[in-house]
């Protein structure tokens, strides 16, 4: 008979992609999720997980029971935040945010610590990662996502606009001299995203400031773009907020910028789960505090 138990284990390793990480994730061996999951699938008479030394990938018969298994724990969410539930007014349990890498490792990062005194029986994870999370299948509880979300179950709160532009460090600039104009920029060596790994449009920004633009060096993550050009690789478009106080780092013509939005995006079925909200909140509000960070004529 299914039980919810076989569920959870199975939305773990469909989520992690190996065993090892859903042990991590539930908190148990590696052993154990590798036996219940061989358990499972001869529960059902079916196997759900091609199983490699590399990972494991959803079978046709795991895809087909995706959907079931999300609605049996979306119910289950639920459940536990019905009014009489026992503990159901403690705020406790693990939340998993998603985030761009340039928002996630130079601002939030550092404001995990004001939340845990907030609730000290709330684990965070924190994922910042250049990255789409999918929030149907609970890879993040939350997301914090760049431009309005415009499909799928869900709710979405902007944030903050933040801005970027162009700049070099003072050791390039001392060895190539500074450009003169913006078509100048094909003079220098330029730095940016991997094209072919770019996850949303709102980060094909570097063309807006040259239609020219064609990096010599592609670096998929936002901070480490920062680190590049930080030593000498090249100029780049980087995010206002990370680098305005960088000694080492010039900007070039600051009158021009690029302007995009933070938003802070979670799944509807997760509205009613208090370390959920709570989480949320305290992203909402620490945030909007700070605006002046991300935008400073705000």
């Amino acid at each position: 008979m299914m039980n919810w138990d076989d569920l959870r284990f199975f939305l773990a390793v469909a989520r992690e992609g190996q065993i090892l990480g859903a042990a991590q994730r539930l908190g148990t061996s590696q052993a154990r999720v590798n036996r219940r999951i061989t358990q499972f699938e001869e529960a059902l008479g079916e196997k759900l997980f091609d199983r490699r030394t590399v990972g494991c990938s959803l079978t046709q018969s795991g895809r087909s029971l995706m959907p079931n298994a999300l609605a049996a724990e979306e119910a289950m969410l639920k459940l536990r935040t019905t009014p009489g539930t026992t503990g159901s007014s403690k705020i406790a349990g693990t939340v998993r945010i998603g985030a761009p890498d340039a928002f996630g490792v130079a601002y939030l990062a550092a404001q995990l610590p004001k939340l845990r005194a907030l609730y000290p029986d709330l684990k965070v994870q924190l994922v910042p990662a250049p990255r789409a999370f999918s929030l149907s299948q609970r890879e993040a509880d939350i997301a914090v996502v760049i431009g309005r979300p415009q499909k799928g179950r869900l709710k979405a709160t902007k944030l903050t606009d933040y801005s970027l532009g162009l700049y070099a460090s003072r050791s390039y600039l001392a060895e190539r001299g500074a450009p003169q104009s913006i078509a100048d920029l094909g003079n220098h060596e330029l730095v940016g995203y991997v094209d072919d790994l770019i996850y949303t449009p709102e980060l094909e920004f570097n063309k807006s400031f040259w239609p020219g633009w064609n990096s010599q060096i592609e670096i998929s993550s936002a901070q480490a773009q920062v680190t590049a050009v930080r030593s000498g690789a090249g100029i780049g478009v980087l995010h206002d907020f990370v680098v305005r106080n960088d000694p080492e780092l010039v900007a070039l013509f600051p009158e021009t910028k690029a302007e995009r939005s933070y938003w802070v995006v979670w799944h509807e079925a997760m509205d009613a789960i208090p370390h959920i909200s709570v989480t949320t909140r305290f992203i909402v509000e620490t945030v909007r505090q700070d605006r002046k960070l991300f935008s400073p004529g705000t």
